[in-house]
């Protein structure tokens, strides 16, 4: 009988919406609304009900090690500064890793801008059918000589389709887009390296300007000769 009192159509009661006049109150509250605001709040109550039993239970003699490492600052916990948690080797570790990582990038940009230079130059130096002219004099060899180029220019100019000249034409767009990239990854690894050189072992000294042969933007730096045992 179940399967039967369903079979029968029955009307969709909807809720009512928010009247003109109530507009300037906000939205009105549907059931399913109601239902997720119902739903968060158990949780929450729930969540509530589990640390107060926690605390409750807690074990007086309890301890562990955030109790000395943290301390508590307006009711919220702080964990103590990690500034010092690597070792020196494990820093220069770490960035010899980085630097290896952007000289692979580096490279892979380089190369592909050489595979779309190549790509684009083979495209404008493209080979035409030949003939072969001959010429009675010297003066008929360069008039020969001038009116196949202009019939070459024209007809590479007539030929080729306007999407292959869009896509050159972003072909040409990458290739800048990739060098103004390798420049800024070649002058991010030079930063690197001399930051990583300057986290070694060794005494050095800034240079001043009246000390640089080369005038430059960057600083300059100098190590004291050691000798090496």
């Amino acid at each position: 009988m179940s399967s039967l009192r369903n079979a029968i159509p029955r009307k969709a009661h909807k809720e009512r919406s928010q009247p003109q006049s109530r507009k300037k109150f906000g939205h009105l509250e549907k059931h399913k609304d109601y239902v997720v605001r119902a739903k968060a709040f158990h949780q929450k109550e729930e969540a509530l009900q589990k640390l107060k039993e926690k605390a409750a239970f807690r074990n007086p003699d309890e301890f562990y090690f955030k109790m000395i490492k943290t301390s508590t600052v307006g009711g919220v916990h702080r964990l103590e500064s990690e500034a010092n948690k690597y070792t020196h080797d494990e820093l220069m570790l770490m960035k010899t890793q980085d630097i290896g990582y952007i000289l692979q990038k580096l490279q892979s940009e380089k190369n592909k801008i050489e595979k779309l230079t190549t790509t684009l130059h083979s495209l404008d130096n493209h080979p035409s059918n030949r003939h072969i002219y001959y010429a009675e004099d010297r003066e008929e060899a360069k008039s020969i000589q001038s009116q196949s180029a202009r019939m070459v220019a024209v007809r590479a100019s007539e030929d080729i389709p306007d999407h292959i000249k869009r896509k050159t034409a972003a072909s040409y767009r990458e290739v800048e887009a990739r060098k103004s990239r390798v420049q800024e990854l070649e002058k991010l690894y030079m930063d690197m390296a001399m930051r990583k050189e300057l986290q070694k072992k060794g005494r050095k000294r800034k240079l001043r300007e009246d000390e640089i042969i080369c005038p430059t933007s960057k600083p300059v730096y100098k190590w004291r000769a050691e000798r090496k045992q």
